[in-house]
């Protein structure tokens, strides 16, 4: 559902054509939604083709440019958004800097749009996505959302931007290169806090500051919610620079915000939502998993304490169909149905599976893997090797060098992470390419087999290589 992004929250930016870069990603994705509701005038280039989702944004006025080059950048060009991934000496933002045009990392321009609205944040190491599309779910149907921006395409429209004509922005804050400090919110969250992102926090303590600068960000008026069964994000809150009221959720009785009597439905999950001990709302949810119970009881929380109506908060939730690759049915051959997920770190893979067992019983499951970041792969590699316990067996493709300049290396960490899964007692091999599993899999599937494909890259394509095949 597409509605006009309320005026006021560009009131500081006095012009409105923008060239942003790298503007496939996720993020970007959501950023440009959000601008095109605005009328923005908008192109933008990146090195991957257009997908589908992109195909949409260009239907409805980005003019696009496959690959880098200078003269991507118009003339009518005032401004220059750039996502993390893009670095300085791109021709694109030398062009810009030739130009005088001014330039806005993607995190620092969702700050700008946020300045005359109430900025809600959510952070945290996993759940972020599903968590903030769940809030804006909420706030939207309260009327009180103006713009959303999640790194994910919801199930419902494919959409990741949102807009309305409310008083709250929420963002999807991603702790990635600091990029979470540019927003000052009056409503943050932090859903846990795990080691992820080895390429920018060279060790626990330096990561753990980052997310304590970014609780103390939160305004002295706001909302600081964080999970009471993450014993670091407890720590932050502790030890956070803020006046903000403090607010914990989590499925243990000291948390101020709890989910009780938590069970499996033919269609998803219910749980109450507990407040200090006092039933406030029946929860019913589309999707599945303890983790995605999780997530709603944030959600839930954080737009209570906003001031959000307990009835509003139950429909908002009953009605939120997930997003896409969060174990996202994607088809069936010959029996066998396939799943896709965006797990790329030990526990969402635990996650993942545990749910997936739990809905497919003793149907066989094989998960096709594709770690993300030979760093991120080998710093975790035991945690890695002992996730997969619930599958039947593992299929670990070259990992996906997100940022990383490698050759040989892909392969090398694929084949270690297939050994250590053996070692760990389930059947795990590993693969040259995503091409080599999709020629493989046409014999080895089978009537009744759960296939799921695993990672943050390109993994996902693996149905459409396959079905393409076998067609």
């Amino acid at each position: 559902m597409t509605l006009e992004l309320s005026m006021q929250v560009m009131d500081d930016v006095s012009r409105r054509a923008a060239h942003l870069v790298g503007a496939c990603g996720a993020g970007m994705k959501a950023l440009t939604e959000v601008l095109l509701d605005s009328h923005w005038s908008l192109s933008g280039s990146d090195l991957s083709p257009p997908n589908q989702a992109v195909q949409k944004l260009i239907d409805r006025g980005l003019v696009f440019h496959q690959g880098h080059r200078a003269a991507n950048v118009p003339d009518s060009a005032e401004h220059l958004v750039y996502s993390s991934a893009i670095p300085a000496d791109n021709p694109e933002r030398l062009e810009a800097n030739r130009r005088h045009l001014p330039q806005f990392s993607y995190s620092q321009m969702v700050a700008r749009m946020m300045r005359d609205s109430i900025g809600v944040c959510i952070a945290g190491t996993h759940g972020k996505s599903t968590t903030t599309a769940m809030t804006a779910q909420i706030l939207y149907s309260a009327n009180r959302l103006t713009a959303a921006v999640v790194g994910a395409e919801l199930c419902e429209d494919g959409r990741s931007g949102r807009s309305g004509s409310g008083d709250l922005f929420v963002v999807e804050s991603c702790e990635f290169q600091h990029s979470f400090l540019d927003f000052q919110p009056k409503f943050a969250a932090i859903l846990c806090v795990e080691h992820d992102h080895f390429d920018c926090y060279p060790n626990f303590e330096s990561l753990e500051t980052a997310f304590r600068n970014f609780a103390g960000r939160t305004a002295s008026d706001g909302v600081l919610l964080v999970n009471n069964d993450c014993g670091v994000s407890r720590r932050i809150s502790t030890g956070a620079s803020t006046r903000a009221k403090r607010i914990s959720f989590g499925f243990d009785n000291t948390a101020d915000w709890t989910a009780k009597n938590c069970e499996q439905t033919i269609n998803g999950m219910r749980f109450f939502l507990s407040h200090r001990g006092m039933n406030v709302a029946d929860i019913d949810l589309r999707i599945r998993g303890m983790h995605n119970v999780c997530n709603a009881l944030a959600a839930a929380a954080l737009c209570a304490e906003i001031g959000i109506q307990p009835e509003i908060i139950r429909e908002s939730l009953a009605s939120f169909r997930g997003i896409r690759r969060r174990c996202e049915f994607v088809g069936e051959w010959n029996g066998a149905t396939f799943v896709d997920d965006y797990a790329h770190h030990p526990t969402a893979v635990t996650a993942t599976l545990k749910t997936l067992r739990n809905v497919v019983g003793k149907r066989r499951i094989l998960c096709l893997f594709q770690p993300h970041q030979i760093l991120r792969t080998r710093s975790l590699m035991h945690e890695f090797a002992a996730s997969f316990f619930e599958t039947d067996e593992a299929w670990i493709a070259p990992v996906f060098a997100a940022r990383e300049s490698a050759v040989d290396e892909p392969g090398l960490v694929s084949l270690e992470l297939a050994n250590c899964i053996s070692s760990n007692g389930v059947t795990a091999r590993s693969f040259t390419s995503l091409d080599q599993i999709a020629i493989t899999l046409e014999d080895a599937v089978r009537p009744g087999d759960v296939i799921v494909t695993m990672g943050a890259g390109d993994i996902d394509r693996i149905y459409h290589e396959f079905t393409r095949r076998i067609q």
